[in-house]
């Protein structure tokens, strides 16, 4: 990629700056350093994006996915790091995903539930952080399960005792690492695409978005970035189709 057109600076940084949400609910996108400083892939390639566009970033972290999506409804945000959901996309143009991460389950150690497919029964109830893309994706699928939603769906799963967490893979495995009451499931209830996006009606700044994440995979950007900050087992998404 090279020479970028005024109309997608205008587009893509509005204010002058590049206001980019980091979102620190998800270990495998960001993550803070010893010293508070905000690291990881999204980060890396936030910062990467505004040395293409020639103006400052602003890194603006965020506990939760929801909020992110909330604040991005405001004008607040011109570039988000958020899983492709449909609930999503009527606000945001989506790139392709740059990695590939999984939703699992987290259940008592003891627990009867073997399968995913056990989960999704009456009387089943499984905490979800609120509005992150499990929460979306098992609201529109769940048919038996009640979903339980909060801040923080280990603290819920914990304190109301609850049969099932549903989240992302590596924190729930680092999870269960340091807690023997509790097991994660071997097999995945979704695939998560994690992609960048900017507020829908950005059409230049899209289409530039879109032509620089499949530059960022192909060059090993992408790995590169996810070794740096020790998430190396997420998975680089494949070439756009």
């Amino acid at each position: 990629m090279s020479g970028v057109s005024s109309a997608v600076v205008k587009e893509l940084a509005p204010t002058g700056k590049l206001r980019v949400a980091i979102n620190l609910g998800n270990m495998v996108l960001a993550q803070r350093g010893a010293g508070g400083e905000l690291m990881g892939i999204t980060v890396d390639l936030a910062r990467e994006l505004g040395r293409r566009l020639g103006v400052a970033v602003e890194l603006v972290p965020f506990e939760a996915a929801g909020k992110v999506f909330e604040a991005l409804k405001t004008g607040a945000l011109d570039t988000v790091f958020l899983a492709i959901e449909p609930a999503r996309a009527a606000e945001i143009e989506f790139t392709a995903p740059y990695v590939l991460i999984e939703g699992v389950y987290m259940v008592p150690k003891d627990s009867p539930l073997r399968t995913v497919a056990d989960v999704d029964r009456p009387g089943i109830r499984v905490a979800v952080n609120r509005g992150s893309a499990y929460d979306l994706y098992l609201t529109r699928t769940l048919k038996h399960a009640t979903l339980v939603r909060g801040e923080n769906g280990i603290e819920l799963f914990l304190a109301d005792a609850l049969e099932a967490a549903g989240g992302v893979k590596q924190p729930l495995v680092a999870f269960a690492k340091t807690n023997p009451s509790v097991r994660v499931m071997d097999d995945r209830f979704m695939e998560i695409q994690q992609a960048m996006g900017t507020p829908k009606g950005r059409s230049s700044g899209a289409a530039y978005l879109r032509a620089f994440v499949e530059e960022m995979k192909a060059s090993g950007f992408v790995a590169d970035a996810l070794r740096r900050s020790n998430q190396g087992d997420a998975a680089v998404a494949p070439p756009a189709s």
